[in-house]
Order: structure tokens, then C-alpha cells, then sequence
């Protein structure tokens, strides 16, 4: 071959190619090891009944969309018990993934939840990588830096299973079941890119959804929730992105959308006084939250929906939770939904016995507390 400056250009373009090809395949990946054998994919037949209303309606399971911690079979299939029939990797263009559903303040500060999202203005931007600000004008903690639409899981389970997967999630007080339409990946290997704008036929699949109501608005009638006068503020604990993530990596999500999972900054605390303050936040409000779990476990309908007195009482429970954190914990405490800067000496902090609480929640009772049943 000539030994002239245009080959020597097109042999390094090559090598650039064949280099970054090299990287995404090889470059180190989580790998999830998991007990649990991953059911077969969810049959185009099931599919395509999906987009009868009619046909649906008849249809003996649900497709059921997971895109928070239901990703991870130990919340999922472990302690929630669901068996799962099916299931198939989509893109969602529009809806979002956000972190605004407020949890428990200096433990579990917000959870996942979706929004609405358009296709055409919501686009991959050139900065994406770079330091951006969220709507209060922090330095962001990389929850808003993927624009390709929401990416999660379908389930095709049955209605029991369905029943208690609305159960779980806070009785329905806090949700709207809708219908979205899902598309599935052209190809099952993660390594490929996830396109702006999906070419395959979606289906449709239910999901719980709770969007957060714009300044001045009036909440829904149904599906309202509780919700933070700036919902981009609060960051998620790491043991819940940790669910998430390692979700996304045993369903394997694409290594894209994975990579941007595994770049959130956890909420962390970095003061003593927000380690005592999580100690004497939890000691107070612990046995109501526990009350609220046992309550709509036992008085849930077959749907998995809790009565309307038990959703007042849940609701007032969780305001005042919320209104004495505003008033008092935080002023006194420091800041329990959002990293800063320490403020004093921590290097010999330990660990509070609160530090596993929601593990031992988890554990002890026949709901998990990613969604609060708060409502609005």
C-alpha cells in the first residue's frame, strides 16, 4: 500500500473504529449473578393482544412495565414473590425516568417515578456528559443525562400477582394504572446503542404512574401523591440505585442506559448532626410507618387497592412526616434528601442503628417501602 498522508488518514480512522469497538465489548461490566432463571420472552402473540382493548380485557395476565427496583429479581421475585410468566427488554419515548416521589427523609429521600416526555424536544445533547444544573441551580447529580426515553422490563404476569404488585406499590393511593406503548430492541445484545427514536411495533403494557403536578395546578381526582416544592431536588440512597442497577445489569438493559444508571450520585451523609438527625427522625415517625405497612397489607381489596380511610390516613401521616422535617429536623439537623458538603469532622462517624432499616423493613414485613402510599 502507498505510503501516502490519505491512506495513513483512512488506516487511523480504522484503527479509531476498531478501538472503540474493542472498548464497549470489553470494557469491565457488572456482572449480576442471580439465583433466580430468566423466564422466556414475552411471545409476539401476547404482544399484538395487548393493542385490542377488547382482547386485552380478556386476556388472563397483565403486562406489567418495571423500570425502579421491580428491575431486581431479589425485590421483585424474592421478597415481593412475583413469577413472572415473561418478559421483554423496551424503550418507552414518552415517558421519562425521574427521581421525585418523596420517601423517607436522611434514609430514603425520594424513589423512582416517571413523567411525560416529548420525543421531539427531549433529545441527546452534545454536553451531556458535561456539569449540568438542575432546577434549583446545584451542581445536578446526573439523574437528568439520558434522553432516549424511558428503558425498562416488561412482565407478562398473572392478575393475582398483578393484585399484589399494585399492593406493594402503596395500594393504589398514590397511582394511575395506564396504558403505554412499549418497544421492544431490535437486537438482544447490550452492547448496541439505544436509538432516539425506536423503529419496532410497540405493544401495549400497564404501568403505575404518579406525575408530579405542575406549580399552581390542581392534583387528579385519583392517583394523587405527595410530592416536594422542588421535585428535582432530592437524590436516592445508594442502596436503592443499587437495586436498580443491579436490575439493569441481570435483565440486561443495554450497557448505555447501564452506564447512565451506574453515574447517579447517591444521597450520603457526610455530618454527624445528620446522623443523629436520622437517628431521632426515625425513632419518632418508624412505628407509624410501620403502622401504615401492616394496615394496607391486611385491609387491601383483591385488586391490591387499600380502602379509602386507610389512603386519608396514610396521607396525613405522611405530611406531617414531611412538615416536621421542613420545620424542624432539617433547620436543627442538616439537609436528609440531598448530599453537602461536611460540616464537621466525620472521620470516626458510625454507622447509626438505623443504617439498615430499610433492609430489615424489607425483610420483616410484606411490603417494601420504594413507593410511599402518600397521596395528595
Amino acid at each position: 500500500m502507498e505510503n501516502s498522508p490519505e491512506n495513513t488518514c483512512r488506516l487511523a480512522t480504522a484503527f479509531n473504529c476498531l478501538r472503540d469497538v474493542g472498548r464497549q465489548a470489553m470494557r469491565p461490566k457488572k456482572v449480576a449473578i442471580s439465583t433466580y432463571s430468566t423466564p422466556p420472552e414475552t411471545s409476539l402473540e401476547r404482544r399484538e393482544l395487548s393493542l385490542s382493548t377488547t382482547s386485552d380485557k380478556k386476556a388472563e395476565t397483565f403486562l406489567y412495565l418495571a423500570y425502579g427496583s421491580n428491575l431486581c429479581n431479589e425485590t421483585f421475585r424474592g421478597k415481593r414473590g412475583i413469577k413472572p410468566i415473561s418478559q421483554i427488554n423496551v424503550q418507552i419515548p414518552e415517558l421519562r425516568l425521574t427521581f421525585d416521589l418523596p420517601g423517607i427523609a436522611y434514609s430514603e429521600p425520594c424513589f423512582a417515578n416517571t413523567a411525560r416526555r416529548d420525543p421531539e424536544t427531549d433529545v441527546p445533547r452534545n454536553n451531556a456528559t458535561s456539569g449540568e444544573n438542575d432546577s434549583s441551580g446545584a451542581t445536578d447529580y446526573h439523574k437528568n443525562r439520558w434522553h432516549k426515553g424511558l428503558i425498562g422490563v416488561v412482565y407478562e404476569v398473572t392478575a393475582a400477582d398483578y393484585a399484589h404488585i399494585i399492593a406493594t406499590e402503596g395500594g393504589g393511593a398514590s397511582y394511575q394504572d395506564i396504558l403505554v406503548d412499549c418497544y421492544p430492541f431490535e437486537h438482544s445484545d447490550p452492547t448496541k446503542p439505544v436509538p432516539v427514536h425506536p423503529v419496532t411495533k410497540p405493544f401495549k403494557a400497564h404501568t403505575l404512574f404518579a406525575p408530579a403536578v405542575p406549580p399552581g395546578a390542581q392534583p387528579p381526582k385519583e392517583g394523587g401523591r405527595l410530592q416536594r416544592p422542588d421535585t428535582s431536588y432530592a437524590q436516592a440512597s445508594a442502596r436503592y440505585l443499587k437495586l436498580i442497577t443491579d436490575g439493569a445489569a441481570e435483565c440486561r438493559l443495554p450497557y448505555e442506559y447501564q452506564d447512565y444508571l451506574n453515574d447517579i450520585r447517591p444521597y450520603t451523609i457526610t455530618s454527624n448532626k445528620q446522623q443523629l438527625g436520622q437517628f431521632v427522625f426515625l425513632t419518632l415517625w418508624l412505628p407509624f410507618i410501620v403502622l401504615i405497612f401492616s394496615l394496607n397489607a391486611k385491609f387491601c381489596d383483591e385488586g391490591g387497592r387499600s380502602p379509602p380511610w386507610l389512603r386519608i390516613l396514610s396521607e396525613s401521616i405522611f405530611r406531617a412526616c414531611w412538615r416536621t422535617y421542613d420545620g424542624f429536623y432539617k433547620p436543627l439537623f442538616g439537609d436528609g434528601e440531598r448530599t453537602t458538603p461536611a460540616d464537621d469532622q466525620d472521620d470516626d462517624c458510625q454507622p447509626t442503628p438505623f443504617q439498615d432499616l430499610p433492609q430489615r423493613l424489607e425483610s420483616g414485613l410484606p411490603i417494601d417501602w420504594e413507593k410511599t402510599p402518600t397521596v395528595a
